[in-house]
């Protein structure tokens, strides 16, 4: 992505109103114990690039003795991204990685063949209390890679580029944007940056991947003219730059990338581009095909069809 200073007067010269293909309000979901805000997939778009699934969690307040706790579960064909803006997540997974997440770090778990793991409060934080606050997305894999040995990474968010610009603060998460390049290994064309701009101040939503859209979490932003408040997921059309202001303080993320390689099937936490694919990777999590996490006794059920 180029990067244009935010000050540039040509920022709201696109006609952004015509590029924006769908606004979407997140739908509230319980997970057990704690609501998420899930924006994709929806009944009008499954993906936007290879994001097929788009969660936020929180900000919400654990108390001292209570915290997250998803047991382990199993996922084929994506690849996983858990951010923070607060809180900390303990991940453990089958291939023996276990990662402490914390606030701006990157943390990629690609599924492919098959991989079960758990997100846990830390028990520091399980003993004081804490807040938690972050997003977890889903990454289709292209079909070549559906099937991919498993595989974490972890970057810390000190090694993720910041661009920081007359109100701009961003940080690339993953892929390019404003000039810089995350290290993140991908198997397709896709970016996420988070973008928090002080009030009255700017930035651009480039041209460069097919597809694109911002998740506005929170504050206001005008949009050639048109003003929107979060949390909601706008979905833009190819083309035109996109010229983003901030009427109040606020924070996003940009996600996108090119299409992908055809359409996918997503039951429960699995995804790929066969069905019968799914039917299989049902069948190994009920007969216990997957290997066990350690440290973990407990695990999800295959939900009833």
């Amino acid at each position: 992505m180029s990067w244009m200073p935010a000050n540039d007067p040509h920022l709201g010269d696109a006609k952004s109103c015509d590029a924006l293909e769908l606004v979407i309000v997140p739908r509230v979901r319980d997970l057990g114990g704690f609501a998420v805000r899930r924006a994709l997939p929806h009944a009008r778009r499954q993906m936007v690039g290879p994001f097929i699934f788009f969660d936020q969690f929180g900000p919400m307040q654990f108390i001292a003795g209570q915290g997250i706790d998803v047991r382990p579960h199993p996922h084929i064909g994506l690849a996983t991204v858990t951010y923070l803006f607060d809180g900390r997540v303990l991940h453990r997974d089958n291939e023996g990685n276990v990662q402490e997440i914390a606030p701006g770090a990157m943390n990629l778990m690609t599924a492919g063949r098959g991989i079960a793991h758990s997100e846990r409060t830390p028990p520091v934080e399980r003993r004081t209390g804490h807040k938690i606050f972050g997003l977890q997305s889903w990454i289709a894999l292209p079909t070549a890679d559906e099937e991919r040995p498993p595989s974490f990474q972890h970057y810390d968010a000190d090694v993720l580029p910041m661009v920081e610009d007359q109100g701009l603060h961003a940080r690339i998460v993953a892929g390019a944007a404003f000039g810089a390049t995350a290290p993140v290994q991908k198997y397709s064309d896709w970016f996420y940056v988070e973008v928090r701009l002080e009030a009255d101040s700017a930035a651009p939503l480039d041209a460069d991947h097919e597809e694109r859209a911002i998740y506005l979490i929170d504050g206001a932003i005008e949009i050639a003219g048109e003003r929107f408040e979060g949390p909601k997921l706008l979905v833009f059309r190819p083309g035109d730059r996109i010229g983003v202001r901030a009427l109040s303080e606020t924070r996003m993320m940009f996600l996108g990338g090119a299409t992908m390689d055809g359409p996918r099937y997503i039951w429960w936490n699995f995804v790929s581009s066969r069905r019968e694919r799914i039917d299989e990777a049902k069948n190994d999590w009920k007969t216990g095909r997957f290997a066990p996490i350690p440290q973990e006794i407990e695990f999800i059920p295959l939900p009833e069809e």
